[in-house]
């Protein structure tokens, strides 16, 4: 669990100092439901703390259910609003900007690999997989697979290119890039 948000902080401030959770923890709306959400899935006193942080959250702006899979350094910008259906996976250091919605209206939703991007007013829908170091451009709809290395944008998303996806993707914990 202290990985986990260790590498949400990294991913917020490139550092991971007592310091810093403390800075960020109190200013940014995105941050302080990571810590939610990392606590309230751990065991013992943690969880007990993550129940009262998760309650305590505002639960209008960033709907992610404490069951979706994250993996390590997630960023939300803006503090949301944000959704996210709970079958969705999202890989490491992803970032969330506002406004996106990962949704599936048949079951499944989406697999998101690692250091990718999804810009601002995004929708991501039903079972598609984005792959690695992928950037979403603000305001696309995506009903399709992206590849690995791919810049998508578009209502409906198109590949764009393959030159430098993922640019957006800062202070990767791990050094992935």
């Amino acid at each position: 669990m202290l990985e986990y948000l260790k590498s949400d902080l990294y991913r917020y401030e490139g550092k991971t100092s007592l310091k810093s959770f403390i800075k960020y923890y109190r200013k940014n709306a995105g941050f302080r439901f990571l810590v939610a959400f990392r606590l309230v899935n751990e065991k013992g006193l943690w969880k007990i703390i993550g129940t009262i942080l998760w309650i305590l959250r505002n639960k209008q702006l960033i709907q992610i259910s404490r069951k979706t899979r994250i993996g390590y350094g997630l960023y939300i910008s803006h503090g949301g609003p944000v959704v996210v259906n709970p079958s969705t996976q999202i890989g490491d250091n992803c970032n969330l900007s506002q406004f996106v919605t990962i949704g599936s209206n048949e079951g499944k939703a989406a697999v998101i690999g690692d250091n990718v991007y999804i810009g601002p007013s995004c929708c991501i829908v039903e079972d598609v997989i984005i792959g690695n170091r992928v950037t979403i451009g603000a305001g696309s709809v995506v009903t399709k697979n992206i590849p690995d290395d791919a810049t998508a944008a578009g209502n409906y998303a198109k590949i764009l290119n393959y030159n430098s996806a993922g640019k957006y993707v800062n202070n990767c914990w791990g050094g992935q890039k």
